[in-house]
């Protein structure tokens, strides 16, 4: 069998359509949206990603603005910055740029940022609504993940799921997205992969996630027949990119496959602008 292949752009292009119609409200409420991204000092991957990010905004009529603060900052320094910008009114959406410097303490200084300014869902308020099943804003990856399976039309209860990879972004929230939707899901990581164990996972999972960041680490042959294959893998392998799955003898395999890159990536991205609304509409009630 051949692959049906989960495009990202497409369904991109629906969620930035509803963000369009939540930003038309704002204007005509003389609200506006302002995302404030804060990098500490200077990495040339996070800058990409910043521009990338900027541009994203600027083109739905999101006002994004990028704070630059020294490598030498101090921890506190830095979580005083960010209850200010949690004071100011003007501000709808905070999001911190990873990664920090050496020694900085990522989950205590995302767990500093609002709740309802929280665009990337980090801030354990947020990952704690996701267990209650009731998700507000939660990790970009891990919702986009779920809308992509959503694009299927494939019904989640009972199904088999396989997530590799249990970061606090994609795999723990992901894992979590889906048990409420009474998916049966198994976590898969190092411990599993040292035991000889991952292959026999894989080969069960009706619905596959992979989210390691290690060029073929899931083999095409272990992709079970009809599976639903999200990758959100990103892998520099010579001149191309690639994910964490072997694409082409997977493709043959699965019922449905994102590409690498073009996949989970332009749903993160849109996933980002409807949190940056959300959080807006948290704040002011609308």
């Amino acid at each position: 069998m051949s692959s049906q292949i989960l495009y990202g752009k497409e369904i991109a292009a629906g969620i930035k359509q509803e963000v369009k119609q939540y930003l038309t409200r704002f204007d005509q409420k003389h609200i506006n949206v302002k995302l404030v991204a804060v990098q500490v000092g200077e990495n040339s991957s996070s800058q990409v990603y910043l521009n990338s990010q900027k541009k994203s905004c600027q083109a739905m009529g999101i006002t994004h603005e990028i704070q630059n603060l020294p490598a030498t900052i101090s921890e506190s320094d830095l979580i005083r910055f960010i209850e200010q910008l949690n004071k100011d009114n003007s501000i709808t959406g905070i999001i911190l740029q990873l990664p920090l410097p050496t020694g900085m303490d990522v989950r205590k200084i995302q767990s500093k940022i609002a709740p309802e300014k929280d665009v990337e869902g980090v801030n354990p308020v947020n990952l704690g609504w996701i267990l209650y099943g009731r998700p507000l804003l939660a990790p970009c990856t891990a919702l986009a993940v779920k809308e992509l399976i959503d694009s299927t039309g494939v019904d989640l209860y009972g199904k088999e799921v396989v997530m590799v990879g249990h970061s606090d972004i994609v795999g723990k929230p992901v894992a979590l997205l889906l048990v409420d939707k009474f998916a049966t899901v198994s976590i898969c990581h190092i411990g599993t992969s040292d035991r000889g164990m991952l292959d026999h996972h894989v080969k069960e999972a009706e619905i596959l996630i992979v989210a390691v960041g290690k060029a073929g680490l899931i083999k095409g042959e272990w992709i079970r027949e009809g599976a639903i294959v999200i990758d959100v893998g990103i892998n520099a392998v010579g001149d191309k990119i690639v994910g964490d799955v072997e694409f082409e003898t997977a493709k043959e395999r699965a019922g449905w496959i994102t590409p690498v890159p073009g996949g989970v990536g332009p749903v993160t991205t849109a996933m980002l602008l409807k949190n940056t609304v959300t959080a807006a509409r948290l704040i002011f009630g609308c």
